[in-house]
């Protein structure tokens, strides 16, 4: 007995049936047009109140801030900024050495991988991200280097929270 037209037919079943669950023209694209992207994002977000104020810096979901572009460094800027703090110094893009330099040691702070890094022989930047809390002043969110190397982050989300508890 041949297994070859066999597999074939059943490859070629699974190939129409999955074509059938997906979808197709008009009807797809018009669904797909009705989704927000994360830079579509208005009003008020998790963990924010009505006036900009992140109010609990650990709901803040990325895309209610303000998008920052500093030279090849893009980032986002969420909350509003407590008055004579050193988060008011920062610029998108800069290294955590020199983050922490201005702003000395935080209160709490860690480390998490993002879906890039489960993309086979992607080496590029964003694998990780580095977390750093300050008590009553906010979060700062940088990304690159590796998880043994954490010369090459550069900070790329600024959350600005007077009431955050410095702890993540």
């Amino acid at each position: 007995m041949c297994i070859r037209p066999i597999l074939g037919s059943v490859l070629a079943s699974l190939f129409l049936v999955a074509c059938a669950q997906m979808g197709g023209g008009s009807a797809a694209k018009s669904d797909a047009s009705n989704q927000t992207s994360p830079a579509e994002k208005q009003g008020v977000g998790p963990g924010m109140n009505a006036e900009g104020e992140v109010i609990d810096a650990s709901k803040v979901e990325s895309g209610y801030g303000q998008k920052v572009k500093n030279g090849d460094w893009e980032g986002e800027l969420t909350g509003k900024p407590a008055p004579n703090t050193c988060f008011t110094k920062l610029q998108i893009g800069m290294p955590l050495k020199q983050v922490t330099d201005l702003c000395g040691a935080p209160t709490d702070q860690g480390a998490y991988i993002t879906g890039k890094a489960f993309i086979p022989f992607y080496f590029g930047s964003d694998r990780f991200r580095y977390e750093l809390a300050y008590k009553a002043q906010g979060r700062l969110i940088f990304a690159g280097g590796s998880m043994g190397d954490l010369s090459g982050a550069h900070l790329i989300w600024v959350i600005y929270s007077a009431a955050d508890s410095g702890y993540r």
